[in-house]
């Protein structure tokens, strides 16, 4: 991999959620293009996510350092895909990394960084990185400290859009950073982990009552956005029902679904890896054939790779 300048990242801004507490929000919010935060104390920094590339991290570190002179202490990952970890390494060594344990068992898997398919148009500009897993991980629950701010990390309860998803929780500001178990506007990504259980974890999250929610890819919302989460999932799942007793295979299926309220949600093409998600839910099949999945969404396509402007 060879280095890439750092510059500024255009449509990139931080919107501070709640009384200190700060969104790193990036627009569009598609393939590759995440949302952070970051949590100031009087002498450290809780950091919630890194970037995809290495410009964008270094665009995510400049916005920490203007907003204070407080050095980044934790960084936690959400989950273990490369848009919101591939950046870790870009923090200081002094920083401690915390997930969940399959967290770190995903990143350590990774072979996309080193050896990325031509799925998307133009592939993702990584930049001088490497693979940086958490070295604190834990299994349920962890309270991490910003002062007398507590920040409580809750893993989703199984798979959902991972099995690695966890939630930031700050109960005193009624914020909840969810990772990519919301897409603000965009369509859910659920191939690596389950549409069934996605919609448990909806459930179990909503129950925590945020009124403010820092989603994975998108603005800062309240939480109405759960509604359409779950319809799209339960959208999904009837779709794949249908498909599955005609015999047709996934993208037989998606080739013949109207998308209707969710067609103008980013990615749409997304309906294609959900699609083999749900059939394997249906099959009571933990894994799917990822190749044949992303294979499924360029047909779907029309033989043209993703959009990215990472």
């Amino acid at each position: 991999m060879t280095g890439t300048a750092a510059g500024p990242v255009a449509g990139a801004e931080v919107v501070e959620v709640a009384d200190g507490v700060f969104a790193y929000v990036q627009s569009d919010g598609s393939w590759w293009v995440n949302t952070t935060g970051f949590i100031p104390g009087a002498g450290h920094v809780l950091a919630i996510d890194a970037c995809a590339t290495e410009r964008r991290t270094r665009a995510l570190l400049a916005a920490i350092d203007a907003t204070t002179a407080a050095p980044v202490q934790t960084l936690i990952n959400t989950h273990y895909h490369g848009d919101h970890t591939y950046g870790n390494s870009l923090f200081a060594a002094t920083t401690t990394v915390v997930g969940h344990e399959r967290c770190r068992a995903g990143m350590l898997a990774d072979t996309f960084l080193a050896q990325t398919p031509p799925l998307w148009q133009p592939s993702p500009p990584w930049g001088d990185l490497s693979i940086r897993p958490p070295e604190v991980t834990f299994t349920d629950r962890l309270t991490v400290w910003v002062d007398e701010l507590a920040v409580e990390l809750h893993h989703a309860g199984g798979r959902a859009h991972t099995d690695s998803d966890i939630v930031a929780w700050l109960p005193e500001r009624g914020v909840l950073f969810t990772g990519d178990l919301i897409f603000n506007g965009g369509t859910p990504m659920l191939l690596m982990g389950s549409v069934t259980g996605y919609l448990a974890a909806l459930e179990r999250i909503r129950a925590i009552g945020a009124t403010v929610l820092v989603p994975g890819h998108g603005r800062p919302c309240g939480p109405e956005v759960f509604d359409t989460h779950v319809r799209y999932a339960r959208f999904v799942l009837a779709a794949a029902e249908q498909g599955r007793s005609a015999g047709l295979s996934p993208l037989e299926t998606a080739r013949q679904l109207d998308l209707g309220e969710f067609a103008e949600l980013l990615d749409p093409e997304r309906i294609a890896l959900n699609l083999h998600r749900a059939y394997a839910d249906l099959d009571g099949v933990d894994e799917v054939d990822l190749a044949a999945a992303f294979g499924d969404v360029i047909a779907y396509n029309g033989g043209r790779p993703m959009r990215c402007i990472a």
